[in-house]
């Protein structure tokens, strides 16, 4: 079959974790495939992905060769296949806008950006570049918070004609607005705010969930989440919190029969710390009445590398993504987004959103 040529926009290391699972699986089959939802999406395997063209505005990567650049800082993910072929796409400079947030200069250049002194990408070179490349899905990657920069390369997107898959909280698929244009273009777009393999946000869904089966009367709730990388890092601006906690808080309330208010429910970031690197730890209590107003509460620790959890759901949403380009559907993918994105259009349980994207893979749905 034919590749999935895609182009992704912040060489960071969700990225890095996403080509390095690609070529990981290339070598392996459906009987050895360890940590994937699905080795066969529509004949397509996760080795069938290859990209096409990539933007950074780090000096370190910009220039590189994208099998190289995944590699340099102040990317601190796990590596676990590090045996990568060249692929001959050279990573280019891209749009700053928001991107980069001022007080990450105060730290050491191991552990930010360091903003690469060539010019920057216009709107006409990032299209020129997404249609000579012959790009058919743009992956958003940015740094939360790079509200005009993700704007940015959606309305790239639109110009190119490619699908684009929105990966941070910054609202495209759920915004109305945006969501249009992509219908009224016939180009597919799944979004916003990847929800990882098991991750914090999905672990809680899944908890709030099982309190309303079980009749349990969820009263108070926090998830505190603390890691090393540029994520933590970036979010330390809590100016660029805005749209993060409101896409963990709402993927949360979403699973509840009545809303909480919004000083019995805390959901975010919490702080940067430097030695844990790309290792996330999330800190989930809830509190509840059980049977006779008898009260309980559950406390739990999780422990996760953050960039590899989400990078097989990213391989599980390009699928679906070109899926959608070969069947001429466009605007919003609503179940793939449910599934993989902690803020779609619109929301469902894990298990509902789960049997509506088989539904779509299946081709007896449509979105």
């Amino acid at each position: 079959m034919a590749k999935i040529k895609i182009a992704v926009a912040g060489v960071g290391n969700c990225f890095s974790s996403l080509w390095q699972g690609i070529n990981y699986y290339r070598t392996r089959t459906a009987d050895d495939a360890i940590g994937l939802m699905h080795w066969d999406i529509g004949g397509y395997t996760p080795g069938d992905i290859e990209v096409v063209a990539a933007f950074d505005i780090d000096r370190r990567k910009v220039g590189q060769d994208v099998s190289r650049a995944i590699f340099a800082p102040p990317n601190c993910t796990t590596v676990f296949c590090d045996d990568l072929p060249d692929t001959g796409v050279k990573v280019q400079m891209g749009k700053t806008l928001d991107g980069f947030s001022e007080h990450m200069a105060d730290y050491p250049e191991s552990q930010t950006f360091v903003l690469a002194d060539e010019p920057e990408a216009t709107e006409e070179d990032v299209v020129r570049t997404l249609r000579e490349s012959g790009a058919e899905i743009l992956v958003n990657y940015l740094p939360v918070g790079s509200e005009q920069a993700v704007r940015f390369y959606a309305k790239c997107a639109l110009e190119a004609g490619v699908a684009y898959i929105n990966n941070m909280p910054v609202f495209i698929a759920s915004d109305k607005e945006w969501a249009s244009q992509f219908q009224e273009r016939g180009i597919p777009v799944i979004g916003d705010d990847i929800k990882s393999q098991l991750g914090a946000t999905i672990t809680h869904r899944v908890l709030a969930n099982l309190f309303k089966n079980r009749g349990v009367k969820l009263e108070k709730t926090y998830q505190l989440n603390t890691g090393g990388n540029t994520d933590f890092l970036n979010m330390l601006n809590r100016h660029r919190l805005k749209s993060k906690k409101l896409s963990k808080t709402e993927a949360v309330q979403s699973m509840l029969p009545q809303r909480l208010e919004p000083e019995n429910i805390h959901i975010g970031p919490s702080d940067y710390v430097p030695f844990q690197k790309d290792n996330k730890v999330a800190f989930i209590r809830m509190e509840g009445k059980l049977f006779g107003d008898v009260p309980m509460h559950l406390e739990m620790r999780l422990s996760v590398e953050d960039s590899p959890n989400s990078a097989g759901v990213a391989i599980d949403s390009i699928r679906c993504c070109k899926l959608a380009l070969e069947r001429g559907i466009g605007g919003v993918l609503e179940s793939p987004s449910a599934y993989f994105m902690k803020h779609p259009p619109r929301q469902f349980t894990d298990d509902e959103a789960f049997r509506r994207t088989e539904e779509f893979i299946a081709g007896k749905r449509n979105s």
